[in-house]
């Protein structure tokens, strides 16, 4: 596919959040805090951190905001790094996205949270522990930051069923809890946007996770939940060479989620976008053609809905992808899942999110 002309600049001479704010999008990447002169994609990088504050009108933190980098004890919050990537965004003029207010699951808890007692009035000291975080986080930002990832990852992906945690069974459930945690946001935060945050996604294996987050979604509706959009994670996973067929095969039943999710009347981020290149050969050039066709295809198909307005890159390089650490080719290749190389160079796939944005309908 061919992306439609850009008048006055050509699309690589734009960076990839213009391209997007022409059709009423944005575009933004997470980025960590780190100490000077350390080589991690961080603020604190400067070769990096220029890379983001060119391409990006927003961006979020890879993981300084969420409980165990937050919060080390129950009666302690540690903001110092979180603190220094917020100020770092406002010198750029970069809005910021909170991530996490509640990831709820056990092994994404503090160690401490998963054995607290929460002694002879558990529900009360579960609602005090969990209001008290929000609260805090919300208070302490304000206007700061204009939309939450109240909730993440909630819904385990075999089943569908809601995952069980020590401060679901002190207040009685999962969907109580995941409740007050969006009322509790609402009201300390009542100009934000209020996600729900998941990985549930296109390829084969999914169809239980998607279930799964529609009845929960559902479920917050029917009880008057105030919670105003699902964000796509989009850690996508290509399904071999022939790309084409593949998005073929997929489209249909992530049009049929989509659908679903936004007839119901919220709205769609895609939060953390970056792509496994599996089943692909190890020569680069294959794989990076492949992964960019594949990333085209599956933003033409999302982007189609209006409710999509922020798109959102899990890191913009090879060099500091999560994905090496966490699944390793079996052919020992490097992964590519990035938008730029470990050299901070374009791929192919940073010409395919250009061309999906300049398509892209308005907003």
């Amino acid at each position: 596919m061919v992306a439609a002309p850009l008048a006055g600049k050509s699309a690589s001479s734009l960076s990839l959040n213009a391209i997007a704010t022409r059709k009423g999008l944005r575009f933004g990447s997470a980025i960590a805090s780190g100490a000077p002169g350390a080589d991690r994609g961080s603020v604190a990088n400067p070769a990096y951190a220029n890379l983001v504050a060119s391409q990006c009108g927003l961006v979020v933190a890879e993981n300084e905001m969420k409980w165990q980098a937050l919060r080390p004890t129950p009666t302690t919050f540690a903001f110092e790094r979180f603190d220094t990537i917020l100020r770092w965004a406002e010198r750029q003029h970069l809005a910021v996205r909170g991530h996490n207010l509640l990831w709820h699951q056990p092994k994404w808890l503090p160690a401490w949270l998963n054995t607290y007692d929460f002694g002879t009035t558990p529900h009360r000291e579960a609602e005090r522990l969990l209001t008290t975080h929000i609260n805090t986080v919300l208070r302490r930002y304000g206007q700061r930051i204009g939309s939450y990832d109240v909730v993440n990852e909630a819904v385990r992906p075999a089943d569908g069923v809601l995952y069980d945690t020590s401060l679901s069974r002190a207040l009685g459930g999962a969907e109580p809890t995941l409740d007050l945690a969006f009322h509790t946001a609402r009201v300390a935060a009542p100009h934000a946007q209020l996600v729900y945050n998941d990985y549930m996604s296109w390829e084969p294996g999914n169809a239980a996770h998607r279930a799964g987050v529609l009845r929960l979604l559902e479920g917050f509706r029917r009880r008057n939940v105030p919670i105003d959009a699902l964000g796509i994670q989009s850690h996508l996973v290509t399904q071999g060479p022939d790309v084409a067929a593949s998005v073929t095969r997929l489209q249909r039943d992530w049009r049929q989620f989509l659908d679903a999710v936004t007839q119901m009347g919220y709205a769609l981020l895609i939060t953390e976008l970056d792509v496994r290149d599996n089943g692909l050969p190890a020569d680069i050039a294959v794989r990076d053609r492949a992964v960019a066709e594949y990333t085209r295809g599956y933003l033409d198909v999302t982007l189609s809905y209006p409710a999509v307005r922020d798109v959102l890159s899990w890191g913009l390089c090879d060099r500091y992808s999560w994905i090496e650490g966490f699944e390793p080719r079996k052919d020992g290749a490097r992964r590519r899942p990035s938008l730029y190389d470990t050299q901070f160079r374009p791929k192919p796939m940073r010409e395919a999110v250009a061309a999906a944005f300049a398509t892209a309908t308005s907003r």
